[in-house]
Protein backbone atom coordinates (compact mmCIF):
# COMPACT_ATOMS: atom_id res chain seq x y z
CA UNK A 1 0.00 0.00 0.00
CA UNK A 2 1.86 3.13 -1.01
CA UNK A 3 1.64 6.40 1.26
CA UNK A 4 1.19 9.96 -0.08
CA UNK A 5 2.40 13.02 2.26
CA UNK A 6 2.86 17.13 1.82
CA UNK A 7 5.30 18.19 3.90
CA UNK A 8 6.09 22.10 4.10
CA UNK A 9 8.81 23.69 5.55
CA UNK A 10 10.64 27.46 5.35
CA UNK A 11 14.53 27.22 4.47
CA UNK A 12 16.82 29.78 4.62
CA UNK A 13 19.52 30.61 2.58
CA UNK A 14 23.27 32.50 3.32
CA UNK A 15 26.66 31.99 1.43
CA UNK A 16 29.97 33.16 3.31
CA UNK A 17 32.93 33.02 1.08
CA UNK A 18 31.30 31.76 -1.41
CA UNK A 19 30.15 28.44 0.55
CA UNK A 20 26.56 27.76 1.45
CA UNK A 21 25.34 27.40 4.70
CA UNK A 22 24.58 23.87 5.31
CA UNK A 23 22.83 21.15 7.90
CA UNK A 24 23.67 17.85 8.16
CA UNK A 25 20.51 15.35 8.72
CA UNK A 26 20.17 12.74 10.88
CA UNK A 27 16.49 11.86 10.41
CA UNK A 28 14.25 11.61 7.58
CA UNK A 29 14.72 10.79 4.28
CA UNK A 30 17.38 13.42 3.70
CA UNK A 31 19.41 11.77 7.07
CA UNK A 32 22.68 12.34 6.11
CA UNK A 33 22.81 14.66 3.46
CA UNK A 34 23.28 18.50 3.37
CA UNK A 35 20.38 20.33 3.51
CA UNK A 36 19.48 23.93 4.28
CA UNK A 37 18.95 25.37 7.42
CA UNK A 38 15.26 25.27 8.19
CA UNK A 39 11.75 23.20 8.68
CA UNK A 40 7.87 23.13 9.85
CA UNK A 41 6.14 25.70 10.95
CA UNK A 42 4.41 25.72 14.46
CA UNK A 43 0.89 26.85 14.92
CA UNK A 44 0.60 30.37 14.98
CA UNK A 45 4.01 31.11 13.72
CA UNK A 46 4.39 33.44 10.58
CA UNK A 47 7.16 32.27 7.36
CA UNK A 48 9.30 34.51 9.16
CA UNK A 49 9.02 33.52 12.69
CA UNK A 50 9.87 29.70 11.32
CA UNK A 51 12.96 30.76 9.72
CA UNK A 52 14.33 32.63 12.33
CA UNK A 53 13.55 29.89 14.84
CA UNK A 54 14.22 27.00 12.77
CA UNK A 55 17.95 28.41 11.91
CA UNK A 56 18.72 29.39 15.73
CA UNK A 57 17.61 25.60 16.39
CA UNK A 58 19.81 23.74 13.65
CA UNK A 59 23.12 26.47 13.48
CA UNK A 60 23.03 28.86 16.44
CA UNK A 61 22.96 31.47 13.94
CA UNK A 62 20.37 34.24 14.02
CA UNK A 63 18.69 35.68 10.76
CA UNK A 64 19.39 39.46 10.83
CA UNK A 65 18.35 39.72 7.39
CA UNK A 66 15.84 38.28 4.89
CA UNK A 67 14.92 38.98 1.43
CA UNK A 68 13.99 37.16 -1.88
CA UNK A 69 11.67 34.99 -1.10
CA UNK A 70 10.95 31.88 -3.28
CA UNK A 71 8.27 28.67 -3.21
CA UNK A 72 9.17 25.34 -4.78
CA UNK A 73 8.23 22.13 -4.58
CA UNK A 74 9.45 18.35 -5.29
CA UNK A 75 8.01 14.62 -5.66
CA UNK A 76 10.30 12.54 -3.33
CA UNK A 77 9.53 8.52 -3.61
CA UNK A 78 11.21 6.02 -1.59
CA UNK A 79 9.83 2.58 -2.20
CA UNK A 80 5.97 3.33 -1.64
CA UNK A 81 6.07 6.48 0.21
CA UNK A 82 5.71 9.35 -1.91
CA UNK A 83 6.49 13.05 -0.25
CA UNK A 84 5.19 16.49 -1.78
CA UNK A 85 7.60 18.80 -0.41
CA UNK A 86 6.64 22.40 -0.73
CA UNK A 87 9.68 24.80 0.25
CA UNK A 88 9.76 28.59 0.60
CA UNK A 89 13.34 29.83 0.26
CA UNK A 90 14.94 33.41 1.79
CA UNK A 91 18.12 34.61 1.05
CA UNK A 92 18.85 35.74 4.73
CA UNK A 93 21.91 37.26 6.21
CA UNK A 94 22.87 35.73 9.86
CA UNK A 95 24.82 37.32 12.77
CA UNK A 96 27.26 36.02 15.24
CA UNK A 97 27.12 32.05 16.44
CA UNK A 98 25.65 31.39 19.33
CA UNK A 99 26.63 27.91 21.54
CA UNK A 100 23.28 25.77 20.86
CA UNK A 101 22.49 24.40 24.32
CA UNK A 102 19.23 24.55 23.05
CA UNK A 103 16.07 22.17 24.86
CA UNK A 104 13.31 21.15 22.37
CA UNK A 105 9.77 20.55 23.11
CA UNK A 106 8.57 17.27 22.09
CA UNK A 107 10.97 16.84 19.31
CA UNK A 108 14.37 16.30 18.27
CA UNK A 109 16.38 18.12 16.56
CA UNK A 110 16.94 16.60 12.87
CA UNK A 111 20.39 18.21 12.24
CA UNK A 112 23.99 17.35 13.52
CA UNK A 113 25.37 20.43 13.25
CA UNK A 114 26.20 22.98 10.32
CA UNK A 115 29.07 23.75 8.04
CA UNK A 116 29.60 25.99 5.46
CA UNK A 117 29.85 23.77 1.72
CA UNK A 118 31.58 24.51 -1.10
CA UNK A 119 29.31 24.75 -3.70
CA UNK A 120 31.02 22.09 -6.11
CA UNK A 121 31.03 19.75 -2.94
CA UNK A 122 27.01 19.22 -3.19
CA UNK A 123 25.69 16.65 -5.33
CA UNK A 124 22.46 14.51 -5.69
CA UNK A 125 24.78 12.35 -3.42
CA UNK A 126 25.22 13.98 -0.61
CA UNK A 127 22.71 17.11 -0.82
CA UNK A 128 18.39 17.18 -0.26
CA UNK A 129 16.01 17.96 -2.94
CA UNK A 130 16.10 21.35 -1.27
CA UNK A 131 19.73 21.79 -1.81
CA UNK A 132 19.18 20.40 -5.78
CA UNK A 133 16.78 22.94 -6.55
CA UNK A 134 18.73 25.61 -4.97
CA UNK A 135 21.45 24.85 -7.23
CA UNK A 136 19.40 24.27 -10.30
CA UNK A 137 18.58 27.83 -9.55
CA UNK A 138 21.78 29.34 -9.41
CA UNK A 139 22.66 27.44 -12.54
CA UNK A 140 19.35 28.33 -14.46
CA UNK A 141 18.83 32.16 -13.08
CA UNK A 142 15.15 31.32 -12.64
CA UNK A 143 14.55 29.51 -16.31
CA UNK A 144 10.93 28.12 -16.43
CA UNK A 145 12.20 24.58 -15.59
CA UNK A 146 13.27 25.79 -12.16
CA UNK A 147 9.53 26.71 -11.66
CA UNK A 148 8.30 22.92 -12.30
CA UNK A 149 8.92 20.49 -9.81
CA UNK A 150 11.77 18.20 -9.52
CA UNK A 151 11.03 14.58 -9.27
CA UNK A 152 12.64 11.70 -7.52
CA UNK A 153 11.58 8.41 -8.48
CA UNK A 154 13.79 6.29 -6.61
CA UNK A 155 15.21 8.22 -3.78
CA UNK A 156 17.75 6.51 -1.48
CA UNK A 157 17.76 7.20 2.64
CA UNK A 158 22.09 6.91 2.69
CA UNK A 159 23.18 5.11 5.97
CA UNK A 160 26.44 6.53 6.05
Amino acid sequence: MSVYATHFGVYGVHFRERKLLCIHKNTGPYKNRFDLPGGSQKQPESLIDTLKREVMEETGYSVIKYSKVRCYDAFVKQNDNMVHHVFVLYDMEVGQRKELHLELENEENDSLGCSWVDLHDLTKDNASPVILKLLQEIENEFADSVLNASSYENWIVKEK
